[in-house]
């Protein structure tokens, strides 16, 4: 008999406090936070995660180049999110995260959870079928569902001219031995156009609220503005547009970024003035210690200069929230998923 798993079993059929149409937008660990909260808040059917579909690098970009799939791995990460009961996301996570280090052949290093996904797609013969068959097999009454549907690469153009292909290569650029912290990030756009996948322009006319989750902010959170009919369609919709702004800076991308820098890209790529309804910024705080420790690293919380804030997009309100926690063991700091979440959810 195998050992029980611990944890309290969530009950699928737990009624949710708040029935709203939510479309999130993003990609990794900001995203994946930001739809634990609303997984646990909001009646589950009307959630939909849209993901980015230009990752370059790991196992997704492998099987991007092998098998002519679109990147799971963001995908994966809001399907098991977006899972309803915790043992089974214990266990799920595990599986579809093992990285199949102890084998051997054109399989190591892969992720069980994209190869799942990629063969999914493969047996229901359609470049999203595998994420909708996903969402089946485990049970997520979510939605899940790439940006577009187009194979495209993401590119970077910095301050002095230099351009960075592929989004690994953006992501990573902090690694190269010629890297220039001065030389910022200007630009970015796709290398061929990308067309929207039309569930996500239907998902976004239907919207109560739209949210740009945090994350990296050019390779994960502008791009999906850069995929012209959701932009078009973003600004058209009368849901109410919310912007989730980091916790902290990136090295290579955001470095000695405020808050009214990640909002100044934001809506330069968004083009529509008066459109951003809220701003959510965090105000919890870290000791000194732990502050000097992420500033060592090359990272700094972001601070929230308010009156450029209110310069650069007079009619959006900003909504100052504690709404971060600190994992003092694995000296993380993440969005709280129900902080956050409630603090979406609340706004009217």
């Amino acid at each position: 008999m195998g050992q029980r798993l611990g944890g309290k079993r969530a009950s699928m059929n737990e009624p949710k406090s708040f029935k709203q149409k939510i479309v999130t937008f993003g990609g990794g660990t900001g995203q994946f936070h930001l739809l634990s909260g609303l997984r646990d808040l909001n009646e589950n059917s009307l959630i939909t995660a849209v993901a980015g579909s230009w990752d370059s690098g790991g196992s997704s970009g492998r099987l991007r180049t092998e098998l002519g799939v679109l990147p799971p791995g963001d995908a994966r990460r809001c399907i098991l999110a977006l899972m309803p009961d915790e043992k089974q996301r214990m266990v799920a996570q595990r599986l579809l995260d093992d990285r199949l280090e102890d084998v051997a052949g054109p399989l190591k290093g892969h992720s069980f959870g994209n190869l799942m996904t990629a063969r999914l797609d493969n047996i229901y013969r359609g470049q999203d079928r595998g994420i909708e068959a996903e969402l089946e097999l485990f049970r997520v009454r979510a939605k899940v569902m790439p940006v577009s549907l187009t194979r495209v690469d993401l590119v970077a153009e910095t301050a002095k001219g230099n351009q960075i292909m592929g989004e690994t290569n953006i992501d990573h650029r902090v690694k190269d031995k010629n890297f220039d912290r001065k030389d910022r990030i200007v630009r970015i756009y796709f290398d061929t156009r990308a067309d929207a996948n039309p569930q996500v322009i239907k998902e976004i006319k239907e919207a109560d609220k739209i949210v740009f989750a945090p994350g990296d902010l050019y390779t994960s959170v502008l791009p999906h503005l850069l995929v012209e009919a959701v932009r078009e369609a973003i600004v058209k919709s009368k849901a109410k547009l919310i912007f989730v702004v980091n916790l902290a800076t990136k090295p290579g991308e955001t470095d000695t970024y405020k808050a009214s820098d990640f909002l100044k890209a934001f809506l330069f790529y968004l083009n529509a003035p008066g459109r951003l309804d809220y701003i959510i910024v965090n105000t919890n705080h870290l000791e000194k210690e732990i502050l000097d420790i992420y500033e060592e690293e090359g990272q700094n919380l972001v601070g929230v200069d308010e009156e450029k804030i209110k310069k650069l997009e007079p009619k959006a309100k900003i909504v100052r929230k504690p709404v971060s926690v600190y994992l003092r063991k694995d000296h993380l700091l993440r969005h709280d998923p129900q902080k956050l979440a409630l603090a979406m959810l609340k706004l009217s």
